[in-house]
C-alpha cells in the first residue's frame, strides 16, 4: 500500500508543475520529445531540433536555450522544470545536451533518450565528446539524433542499436570520397582520350 500512496503523491506533485494528468486526463500520445539541442560551455547552439510549434522561430528557441543553459549550467542535478516542460541533461568536457518533453512527461523516458545520445554519440566521435569532435563530425551526430528521435516519436534508446543502423546508413551512403575520386579519374581520362581523338 505505501507504494500507491508514493505514485498519488508523485501525481499531486505533476498536478501542481502544471499540466498534470489530474488537471484533466492527457490522451496518451507517441509524439514526447518536444527538443534535442547541445549547447557548448558558453551556451551557444551546436546542434538544435525542435519537433513541434511550441517555439516557432530560431528567435524563440535561441531565447529559450539561453534561459535553460542559465538555470541548468551552474547545477549539478540532471532534470529541471523550466516553463511547463520537463528538460533532462548532461555536461561532457565543454558540451551541454539536453532532451525536452512536456511536463507530464515521464521523467525516465527523457533519460532514456539522452543516455541513448550521449552514449551513441561517444561511439561515434571515439569518445571524445566535446566540442571540437562534434563540429568535425556533425553528420554523424545528426544521423544519430534521428535514429533516436523522429518527428518528436521515440524510435530507439539502445545505443548499441543506434550505432548499428549509423554505421549500416554511413556504409549504404552512395557517395564516399573513393567513388568521389574514381568518377573523377574516369572523367579526366574519358576527356583525355576525346581530345587525343
Amino acid at each position: 500500500m505505501r507504494g500507491a500512496v508514493g505514485f498519488e503523491e508523485t501525481r499531486r506533485a505533476r498536478g501542481r508543475r502544471g499540466g498534470g494528468r489530474s488537471a484533466g486526463l492527457q490522451e496518451p500520445s507517441l509524439y514526447t520529445i518536444k527538443a534535442v539541442f547541445i549547447l557548448d560551455n558558453d551556451g551557444h547552439r551546436l546542434l538544435a531540433k525542435y519537433y513541434d510549434d511550441t517555439f516557432p522561430s530560431m528567435k524563440e528557441q535561441m531565447a529559450f536555450e539561453k534561459n535553460v543553459f542559465n538555470k541548468t549550467s551552474r547545477t549539478d542535478s540532471e532534470i529541471a522544470f523550466f516553463g511547463g516542460m520537463t528538460i533532462v541533461y548532461k555536461s561532457s568536457i565543454d558540451l551541454f545536451l539536453y532532451v525536452v518533453g512536456s511536463s507530464y512527461e515521464n521523467e525516465l523516458m527523457l533519460m532514456s533518450v539522452l543516455t541513448c545520445l550521449f552514449e551513441s554519440l561517444n561511439h561515434v566521435l571515439r569518445k571524445n565528446v566535446e566540442k571540437r569532435w562534434l563540429l568535425e563530425n556533425m553528420d554523424g551526430a545528426f544521423l544519430v539524433l534521428d535514429e533516436i528521435v523522429d518527428g518528436g516519436v521515440i524510435l530507439e534508446s539502445d545505443p548499441q542499436q543506434v550505432i548499428q543502423k549509423v554505421n549500416f546508413r554511413a556504409d549504404d551512403s552512395g557517395l564516399t570520397e573513393h567513388s568521389v575520386a574514381q568518377v573523377l579519374q574516369s572523367a579526366k581520362e574519358q576527356i583525355k582520350w576525346s581530345l587525343l581523338k
